[in-house]
């Protein structure tokens, strides 16, 4: 069963054509970073317009290097939540254009779903169910994935997501957006013991918070500042990221051994973050668990991931009609 999948909630347009859940037939990303990059950050409408330049020749594209047609998928998959609203309107409203034309079924697709789903991509031995750490520039969860589409929340962010924290910290030490990239680049070469880092305390024992932490990080920037003294941020990089790195794991593996999770997942933008996977590795052969980690062209956002999910989506009957609308916001547990 072939999907052809849309992706397009924040400053990637993209498009894939999946099979059967699991093999990537074609995947065509057209990325906005180059320009949001003046700004420090995305810029809503900006992206929306990118989206609505891009998307036809994107999907186009997809399908032609796919081997396939749109009368030949048998569905059409898209990201209708979560994310910037005007930008997944644009794919919401393209998607549902090219199901009715073509008279396919038109599948709704939870971004954070789609994650998670990258996993099945880049291993397909990989059933549910397991537990999964959800990290990204707007998410940061605990999940138990008991089945394909029935997921339970463990534990969430209660301020801002790592992915967020990460792109701040950076900005405070002059690093370009995207920010987590160019942190974790430079880490590799500083001094994790540098500079001591606060660890935010929660309520959840599974639940996270990093507002405290990036705060913490920029003070220490402004106040090296006005004194007139000289940060490394090499140093500041590698401390920030063992910090952040070992706070996901240390409640990821409490997770683990309180639910007796054997299997391990990570997803989402910061599963690509060095620090995060060799902490996760570490720790999982420790312990004797499995760890499954995307590769690293499916930490990010793609429409491969969303392929993937829409076809479990489709064989659970989650279909949708013309009235499906976008959603800036919703929780992975909830089906449209």
């Amino acid at each position: 069963m072939k999907l052809l999948s849309i992706e397009s909630t924040c400053d990637e347009t993209a498009a894939a054509v999946v099979e059967d859940g699991r093999q990537v037939l074609s995947s065509v990303i057209h990325s906005q970073v180059a320009e949001h990059r003046t700004y420090g950050g995305v810029v809503p409408e900006i992206a929306s317009r990118r989206h609505i330049e891009h998307i036809t020749e994107v999907t186009e594209l997809a399908l032609t290097q796919g081997g396939t047609t749109l009368p030949e998928v048998d569905a059409v998959a898209v990201t209708a939540a979560p994310g910037l609203i005007g930008a997944v309107l644009v794919g919401v409203s393209f998607a549902k254009g090219l199901a009715l034309a073509a008279d396919k079924p038109l599948v709704p697709v939870h971004h954070i779903r789609g994650h998670v789903a990258a996993n099945y991509i880049s291993h397909p031995e990989l059933e549910p169910p397991f537990l999964c750490l959800i990290v990204s520039g707007g998410h940061s969860h605990i999940v138990q994935v008991e089945d394909y589409t029935s997921y339970r929340i463990l534990g969430r962010t209660r301020d801002d997501a790592a992915g967020e924290a990460f792109d701040k910290a950076a900005r405070s030490v002059g690093l370009p957006y995207p920010g987590g990239v160019e942190l974790d680049r430079i880490s590799g070469r500083g001094d994790p013991e540098r500079y001591p880092l606060p660890t935010p305390h929660t309520e959840g024992r599974y639940d996270f918070s990093f507002s405290g932490l990036k705060t913490a990080v920029i003070n220490l920037a402004h106040n090296a500042a006005q004194k007139g003294e000289a940060l490394c941020p090499e140093d500041l990089a590698a401390s920030f990221c063992s910090k952040v790195s070992g706070i996901l794991w240390d409640k990821l593996s409490a997770a683990a051994r309180d639910t007796g999770a054997k299997r391990i997942a990570i997803a989402g933008g910061v599963s690509a973050n060095s620090w995060l996977r060799r902490r996760a590795a570490e720790g999982c052969r420790e312990a004797g668990w499995e760890l499954y980690l995307p590769e690293l062209p499916l930490c990010g956002d793609n429409a491969a991931m969303i392929g993937s999910q829409g076809y479990y989506e489709l064989l659970a009957g989650n279909r949708a009609g013309m009235e499906l609308n976008g959603r800036p916001y919703m929780e992975i547990d909830l089906s449209f």
